[in-house]
């Protein structure tokens, strides 16, 4: 695996532009800032679309968490950082040895930060690297603002079918691919989905394109209910109203599902997780845990239940989804239920998902458009 480390940010130029930046908890800043400089083995991408993901909110709220507070091990850099890790753009500029790529070329960022020379890197798993890190969350720019430079090793061409609106989209949909691909679900098995956010949708996704015919959601709010179903779900129940471990058992033969995926991230739904999965079932955990949880060993070791973590995405997870968009077997636009400018990031993006967070699935940032 190619280190990324030999990636340094390029002096910046005389010129400045606009960029969104987190300065810490509840400080978010709409400010100038240099434009960088496209140096060797690089690319100068202007943003089109760009969503905002629920690791801005958490860090806008109670962070800094994930954005470093010191000098981050590959990057350098430490907050104030740019914001923004979910976005499509058009190339403005190759550095030299680019070739892959040219000017005018539609692409999305898989904006993993990984040092190529870790134990996981070199077993190619670029999201569990033991320095890693996101462009738009640990530097490397991001794409809250108007140029960014990044590596071409984050770099995916996309398809002329597919709008750059929707390229925005590949990311979070990438996390839902990512899970289904390396958890144990196979054609004809039930699943059990908690939480119906921008993470529990994707997951619906990925599952109807590798043909679930048993999807079950448990979600609170009414509105993303009516998301899960529109986009798959066979089965939406609420928790607050129905037992969900009974209505898994009577969903499936008495037993249970064969996997869940917490995309949630809260112990209510994790008690009810270990057991509505049947025995020799699985839990797949993709929630980011704000705090630490319990769980009860005994209750696994007796059903010869599992546990798995997932994080994010593997090399190769990006043109899956980009394929599946491009071919039409995948159809998320609808996902988007809200679009916004740049100057207006705070108070009608991360406002509105803190005070509105139930009839959004993805705000998107306009920060180019289409071209």
């Amino acid at each position: 695996m190619a280190p990324q480390e030999a990636y340094k940010p390029p002096p910046a130029s005389s010129e400045s532009m606009k960029a969104v930046r987190f300065h810490g908890q509840r400080d978010l800043r709409f400010e100038n800032i240099p434009v960088p400089k496209v140096g060797k083995g690089q690319v100068k991408l202007r943003p089109s679309w760009v969503g905002i993901c629920g690791s801005d909110l958490h860090e806008y709220l109670g962070g800094p968490n994930l954005c470093p507070t010191t000098p981050h091990p590959i990057t350098g850099e430490k907050v104030p950082l740019t914001f923004g890790h979910e976005f499509s753009g058009i190339i403005e500029e190759v550095g030299e040895g680019v070739t892959d790529y040219k000017p005018g070329d539609r692409a999305v960022v898989q904006p993993i930060i990984y040092d190529g020379t870790c134990g996981a890197c070199q077993e190619g798993l670029i999201n569990c690297c033991y320095s890693n890190g996101f462009v738009g969350l640990s530097g490397w720019g991001g794409g809250l603002s108007e140029h960014v430079v990044v590596p071409t090793s984050t770099l995916y061409h996309l398809p002329d079918n597919v709008p750059l609106e929707v390229g925005a989209l590949v990311e979070p949909l990438a996390v839902g691919w990512h899970a289904v691909k390396i958890s144990p679900f196979k054609q004809g098995d039930a699943v059990l989905i908690l939480g119906g956010g921008p993470i529990g949708i994707s997951v619906i996704q990925a599952l109807k394109v590798k043909g679930a015919e048993k999807i079950i959601v448990s979600e609170v709010s009414r509105r993303r209910q009516e998301f899960a179903k529109k986009f798959g779900a066979h089965y939406v129940l609420d928790p607050t109203k129905e037992d969900i471990v009974q209505r898994c058992r009577d969903l499936c033969e008495k037993q249970g599902v064969h996997v869940v995926y917490d995309c949630a991230g809260v112990q209510a739904g994790l008690d009810q997780a270990v057991h509505a999965v049947r025995a020799r079932g699985t839990i797949v955990n993709i929630a980011i845990w704000e705090k630490a949880c319990t769980i009860v060993p005994n209750d696994l070791v007796f059903k010869e239940r599992k546990y798995m973590g997932v994080a994010t995405y593997q090399k190769g997870d990006f043109q899956e989804v980009i394929n599946a968009i491009s071919s039409g077997s995948m159809k998320p636009h609808e996902m988007i239920t809200r679009k916004i400018k740049l100057d207006e990031v705070e108070e009608k993006g991360f406002k509105t998902l803190i005070n509105d967070k139930d009839n959004q699935v993805k705000i998107l940032v306009e920060v180019g458009g289409e071209r």
